[in-house]
Formats: C-alpha cells, structure tokens, sequence
C-alpha cells in the first residue's frame, strides 16, 4: 500500500497534465484522459495518512483534499462547458495543491520538533 499511493499520484498526475494540454486542440478523449487523472490524484490524497494532531495540520489537509476535489471538478466543467471556464477552476485547484504541497512537510516538522 506504501508504494500504491505515491503510484497513483503520479500516474494521475501525468495523466491530468496530459488531458489538459490536448484540451487545447480539440481530441474528443482529453477530458475523459484528464478526470480519471484528476481522480487518481483525488484518491492519491485522500488515502495518505496525516502525520500530526496540530490543527493546523488538520486545516491544511481539508485544502489539500478540496484542491484534489477541484480537480475533479475541472474535469466535469471539461465535459459540460464549452468555453475555457474550466481553467479557472484548475488555477484554483492548481493554488491549493500547490500552497499545501510546501506547507504540511513544514508544519510536519514543526511537530517533530
């Protein structure tokens, strides 16, 4: 289970940044190829256990797995929006994932020490 997690994520990831960049040019399969990233990534997260009891930690891991559910929300704006709103949801997913990705290994080992 140990090495499934991390697997997945970047399984998913490289999925999800492939589907988003053949978006562009109109493959009927990029948003299909993007959502099972977007839910790799999303099951990814969810299944990594939290290292700490702070509250800020606890804070931090609820944004962490919003982002991923934002991902995923991308990838039905993909399907049902014609335009390009569905970037403005990833940029917010993006922000999410990307703010926690540095600041639960900090509050981590803050904890530790």
């Amino acid at each position: 289970m140990k090495q499934l997690v991390p697997a997945l994520f970047i399984v998913g990831a490289v999925m999800a940044l492939t589907g988003a960049a053949i978006y562009i040019t109109g493959w009927i399969y990029a948003p299909y190829i993007y959502t099972i990233g977007a839910g790799f990534i999303a099951l990814a997260q969810v299944n990594t256990p939290v290292k700490g009891k702070s509250k800020t930690l606890k804070r931090l891991r609820i944004q962490q797995i919003f982002g991923a559910l934002a991902l995923v929300l991308t990838g039905a704006f993909m399907f049902t929006t014609h335009g390009n709103e569905w970037i403005a949801c990833l940029t917010i997913a993006a922000v999410l994932e990307l703010y926690t990705a540095f600041r639960i290994p900090q509050e981590e080992e803050k904890e530790k020490q």
